[in-house]
């Protein structure tokens, strides 16, 4: 099973990271593991494996839609780890290359799993695994994010066990055998007569709250954001990116799994009005926050609320609508990775995170500010970039399938984030700068190392959005066949 090298590699190449005894060649483990996870990623992605019934785990319709988005992206910030941990060189860097490469084996475990258990497991071992990347920096305020992701995470982890619970007795109660793995769940519903529906509905529902609020805190849908912005605000550039584009995409998997079981239980009308509502408010609270906040890493953090809440509202819309949230999955996490590296550099060459404190960075930091502006019109939905493309055509399912006042609003909060990300970022870059930002703009340098994994994914974002390769969108409509094949 070739899939199992998804896990394996980075697991294993964890171990050689907790045994190596050099600080400074150790973190050229990331991009050596990330390298070959890459490559056994695209191998299944034009030759996905078959996967046989019953299995725990497997590279299906689903994971292969998302999964290869999520080794790119973390190989393009595993060769900017090593640049960034050689200037970091007062940080030991042992724990933190070990949780880079846990944190990749299990993201590859949860997205493939087909089990609601072993998904639960998956998904709580990763959210673990990014609280001593979290604490990186070593600071009071890096500690307090990090509790706070725990306390917020440890909320998410018990309420998506409780609604694991809950769907397993539904399905008990409704003559199930105890078979967990996805495809029995929503095959067994299927067949139910409408007493046997009935019976087992409560708990059902129950099942989608728990389950959705549990999941949705790891994706950051509001009012579950609550540990964004402390935790993109305070942990390094890469993990930030880490977090918005492969954590987050990893809990949406799990939501898409559990909503096609639900779904198939008759209750497909409940799912579409919840992720509608908590998709369009994540979106107006994410732009009502982006037009007051003054930390430009916070920002980033909004900027992620919002996007979580898109992917919402295209699961809602079905069909095209999750297949644009596919697409966009792939062209939020690219640009995403261009923001937070940038906002990296920016952010040691200005030694403060406030515009309050920090201009000019055109002057201090030219080449990371060209692409953090350019990275801006990127995520704000600007051709050519990816993100333009995907969010039209989200725009376009939501008028051709009847949900006007949905697209309407969509449109206002996406206007009204483009004024509040334009007007942070114009601050930040335009301008002299303070006195006290000068200092440390003179020991930071654009070397190659943090200059060009940025651009490869600026350059990524508009490959996918104009150049959309054949073999992405047929990942993405076989998930979409998957995923309404038992509905």
């Amino acid at each position: 099973m070739k899939e199992i090298l998804l896990i394996a590699i980075p697991l294993l190449a964890a171990v050689g990271a907790l045994l190596w005894r050099e600080e400074r060649s150790r973190p050229w483990l990331l991009p050596v593991a990330g390298g070959l996870h890459a490559a056994v990623a695209l191998w299944l992605l034009v030759s996905p494996p078959t996967l046989a019934a019953g299995v725990w785990f497997g590279f299906d319709a689903l994971a292969r839609a998302v999964l290869p988005m999520v080794s790119l992206l973390f190989f393009i910030c595993s060769i900017y780890a090593v640049g960034y941990l050689r200037v970091r060189a007062e940080r030991h860097n042992r724990v933190f290359v070990f949780a880079l490469l846990v944190l990749l084996g299990f993201l590859s475990l949860a997205i493939q799993a087909q089990h609601l258990g072993l998904l639960w497991v998956a998904a709580e071992a990763a959210t673990l695994m990014a609280v001593p990347l979290i604490h990186f920096n070593g600071t009071a305020r890096a500690f307090e994010a990090s509790w706070k992701y725990l306390l917020v995470g440890g909320t998410g982890i018990a309420l998506s066990l409780l609604g694991s619970f809950c769907l397993g007795y539904a399905a008990l109660n409704a003559g199930g055998n105890g078979d967990l793995t996805f495809s029995a769940l929503a095959g067994q519903f299927i067949h139910l007569d409408a007493e046997a529906t009935k019976f087992s509905h409560p708990w059902l529902v129950a099942a989608w709250v728990l389950l959705l609020t549990g999941y949705g805190t790891k994706m950051g849908l509001a009012p579950m954001h609550t540990w964004k912005p402390d935790t993109y605000g305070e942990a390094p550039g890469m993990v930030g990116a880490l977090m918005a584009g492969g954590t987050t995409t990893m809990a949406f998997v799990a939501v898409l799994r559990v909503k096609q079981v639900v779904d198939a239980a008759g209750d497909a009308r409940m799912t579409q009005m919840t992720l509608l509502a908590i998709g369009l408010f994540s979106m107006l609270v994410a732009a009502l926050f982006l037009l007051s906040t003054p930390d430009f890493k916070r920002m980033l953090a909004y900027s992620s609320v919002e996007h979580m809440g898109i992917l919402a509202v295209g699961t809602a819309l079905g069909g095209w609508g999750i297949w644009a949230a596919l697409f966009h999955v792939w062209t939020n996490s690219l640009t995403k990775g261009a923001l937070f590296l940038s906002a990296g550099n920016i952010r040691r060459a200005a030694g403060a995170h406030n515009i309050n404190e920090v201009s000019g960075m055109a002057w201090c930091a030219p080449q990371s500010a060209r692409m953090f502006v350019t990275g801006m019109f990127a995520i704000t939905a600007c051709p050519p970039f990816g993100p333009f493309f995907s969010e039209l055509i989200l725009i376009r399912t939501a008028f051709t399938t009847g949900h006007i006042y949905t697209a309407v609003m969509f449109l206002i909060c996406l206007l009204l984030a483009f004024f509040g990300l334009s007007r942070l970022v114009f601050a930040l870059v335009d301008g002299r700068p303070h006195a006290a930002v000068r200092p440390a703009a003179a020991r930071m340098q654009e070397t190659a190392g943090v200059i060009l994994p940025p651009l490869a994914f600026l350059g990524c974002s508009v490959w996918v959005g104009l150049a959309t390769p054949p073999v992405l969108s047929q990942a993405w409509s076989a998930a979409v066949t998957l995923l309404f094949s038992t509905t």
